[in-house]
C-alpha cells in the first residue's frame, strides 16, 4: 500500500503512522488479493476537479476509485481520498478524521474488488462488509457510527 499526495503532509505524523498500520491490519481481512494499491490524499479543490473529470459532478466527494484490474483479478487500484471531507465528516465522532480516512481507503479497495453501492441492496452489502472488516481488525463499525 502506497500513500501519496500533497495533502498527506497536512496530516499529523501520528495520523499518517496510524493509517499505515491500520491499513496493514485490514488488508489480510479483505478476502481478496491486493497486487497494488496507491492512496492519493487530496484537498477539496483537487477532489472537485477529479469528480468533475471522471464523474461529471461539480462537487467534492469523499473517495474516488480507479481500478486497473479486471473483475476477479488481484486488486490493482489508485484511490483518491479527500482529507477535507474526512475532517468534516469525522468532526464530533469518536473515530475522527483518521477513522474516516481509513474507511475511505477500505471503501476504495472494496470498489476495486467489485463491490458497488449504487442501489439500496448493494449499498447495504458494501457497508456491512466495511463494518465486518473494521470490526475484525479491532476498529469498530465506523460507517454506522461506531467508535475507533
Amino acid at each position: 500500500m502506497e500513500f501519496t499526495g500533497p495533502a498527506l503532509a497536512d496530516l499529523p505524523a501520528s495520523d499518517r503512522e496510524w493509517l499505515i498500520e491500520a491499513v496493514a491490519r485490514i488488508i489480510p481481512l479483505l478476502g481478496f488479493p491486493v497486487a497494488r494499491a496507491a492512496v492519493d490524499f487530496v484537498h477539496d479543490q483537487r477532489m472537485c476537479a477529479l469528480h468533475a473529470r471522471h464523474m461529471g459532478l461539480d462537487s467534492t466527494t469523499d473517495v474516488l476509485t480507479f481500478a486497473q484490474n479486471e473483475p476477479g483479478q488481484p486488486v490493482d487500484v489508485d484511490v483518491a481520498v479527500c482529507i477535507d471531507e474526512a475532517a468534516r465528516r469525522g468532526q464530533g465522532t469518536a473515530h475522527g478524521t483518521r477513522g474516516e480516512l481509513l474507511l475511505y481507503a477500505l471503501h476504495g479497495l472494496l470498489h476495486a474488488a467489485g463491490h458497488d453501492d449504487q442501489d439500496d441492496a448493494s449499498y447495504r452489502r458494501m457497508h456491512a462488509e466495511e463494518d465486518r472488516i473494521l470490526d475484525a481488525a479491532g476498529f469498530g463499525r465506523i460507517f454506522e457510527g461506531g467508535q475507533l
